[in-house]
């Protein structure tokens, strides 16, 4: 039996699975690690923790395969700037998506590239999550740290190097940097001299089902991986979550619930937004792209809520919790902008709010609140792609969040669309495995290692409870208009 290896660096910690070739999890295993958040809005972590349970995972995973692993792929957390010394010492902490520090430096991009000009190359506006800005950050803040940098990378890339000694990346992940033409799918010229990026720092861009590199000894050793095993390029962690829930191409689409919330579309060409409502990236499959939607914190939002305030709480006691409570949660609405906020209102001043507070309210209640509050964000963001004209006809869950039988009502209520669950909720770790086969030879193309994937249940919507989740809904959208000056006026402070 051959087996793949799926590697997926996330935000809270690191996922490895084991897959044989048929498309069946043999063995995973997790490794958490911390996020340091020094002053508000900011958020770093040290990438030698993403290697350390790199190899933490991979030592208990790859004895089961008995050496007959033939591929290994990559997955991981968008934009995460990663600064390596000539030596490939890392410098300085890695400034993650969510960081919102950058808005200076965003605008910088846009005045000295244009706007227009700016998404036409990228695909999207200038905004804190991407690579670039924060990159003019450190230059600007840390001139100390800027002169040592040799190489850029990002979370993936950095394991990529670990395990095969390589610089490089792929045309999914490089998207999200805004340095790279999305319409070529190579390094932009243009924005690198325009920014002052030297593009020697950067890495070979690859596709995402390509041959990177080959695990190195050193790396086999702390790894158990097999020496000269390929690596593939891999996807960001969302492109690499459509390859392992098969939403391939136009028409199909699905919501992740994970640290972020995303709704993701494929499309046959670069669907832009000069507002910058969602992003555009090209896709794991050569001559595609995605479009997203993106809740800045979807599960995160929970994960705030159980760590500050119910941590001796399961997740799955806090789910019984909440289904004792009525839809609506009797009139207690969550914004979920406690990291700021992407799609679709781009706004770093915003901030978190539980709207329609009683002295009847509950931690329960506030725990409901929370999943419908980040229901109906990541309904806005499906509202925002469909009225560019973009068809969805199947919808698929995925995610942490997903395994939440509760979040997947909710959310098909909110929708109120049939959505399809998977077999396997670690979708984007499956879509790394299947790059991995493919760069290996085990499959043809994306396509095919894609019909691999096994769906699970559906879950049907309810129209009375959507009928009744639009009206909260119409509520919610009316919030951030009304304390939009608000929030800017808090963060001036």
């Amino acid at each position: 039996m051959k087996y793949l290896i799926g590697i997926d660096i996330g935000t809270s910690g690191t996922k490895s699975a084991l897959y044989d070739t048929e498309g069946r999890l043999v063995a995973s295993a997790d490794a958490e690690y911390p996020m340091s958040q020094p002053k508000v809005g900011w958020a770093e972590e040290n990438p030698e923790h993403w290697w350390e349970a790199v190899c933490k995972t991979l030592s208990q995973i790859c004895p089961i395969a008995d050496g007959e692993i033939v591929g290994v792929g990559l997955s991981g957390q968008m934009h995460s700037l990663v600064m390596l010394d000539a030596d490939n010492c890392v410098i300085r902490p890695a400034i993650l998506w969510c960081d919102q520090r950058t808005a200076a430096e965003c605008a910088e991009i846009e005045q000295t590239v244009g706007v227009e000009r700016l998404v036409q190359i990228s695909g999207n506006r200038a905004i804190p999550a991407f690579t670039a800005s924060k990159l003019l950050w450190v230059r600007a803040h840390e001139p100390e740290n800027y002169a040592r940098l040799a190489h850029i990378l990002l979370a993936k890339d950095y394991i990529r190097f670990k395990l095969t000694g390589e610089y490089a990346t792929e045309r999914s992940d490089a998207s999200g940097m805004q340095l790279l033409d999305i319409n070529t799918g190579e390094w932009s010229d243009e924005l690198c001299t325009a920014l002052c990026v030297d593009k020697a720092m950067l890495g070979k861009v690859y596709e995402s089902s390509e041959q990177t590199g080959s695990v190195t000894a050193e790396a086999a050793k702390l790894t158990g991986l097999p020496v000269g095993v390929p690596v593939a390029g891999g996807a960001g962690d969302n492109a690499a979550a459509a390859v392992g829930s098969a939403v391939c191409k136009e028409g199909r689409a699905f919501t992740t619930i994970g640290t972020s919330g995303v709704v993701f579309v494929p499309t046959s060409r670069p669907v832009t937004d000069i507002d910058g409502r969602f992003n555009t990236f090209c896709a794991a499959l050569p001559g595609s792209w995605h479009v997203l939607g993106i809740t800045q914190a979807a599960g995160l939002s929970m994960n705030w809520y159980r760590g500050k305030l119910v941590p001796e709480l399961s997740y799955k006691e806090l789910d019984e919790r909440c289904e004792s409570i009525p839809l609506g949660s009797e009139g207690l609405i969550y914004l979920p902008y406690i990291m700021g906020e992407r799609t679709p209102i781009l706004d770093t001043n915003a901030r978190g709010v539980f709207f329609g507070l009683s002295a009847l309210h509950t931690r329960d209640h506030m725990a409901r609140a929370v999943i419908e509050g980040v229901s109906y964000s990541l309904y806005s963001c499906l509202e925002e792609i469909k009225a560019r004209g973009v068809e969805i006809d199947d919808m698929t869950l995925c995610g942490g969040g997903s395994k939440s039988p509760l979040w997947q009502q909710i959310l098909s209520d909110v929708y109120g669309v049939r959505i399809k669950t998977l077999a396997s909720s670690e979708s984007a770790a499956f879509g790394a495995a299947i790059l991995g086969g493919v760069a290996a030879g085990v499959y043809p193309t994306v396509e095919e290692g894609a019909s691999v994937v096994r769906t699970g249940a559906s879950v049907v919507p309810d129209v009375l409870r959507h009928c009744e989740y639009m009206k909260r809904y119409a509520i919610y959208k009316s919030l951030y208009p009304a304390l939009k000056d608000s929030f800017a006026a808090l963060g001036a402070l």
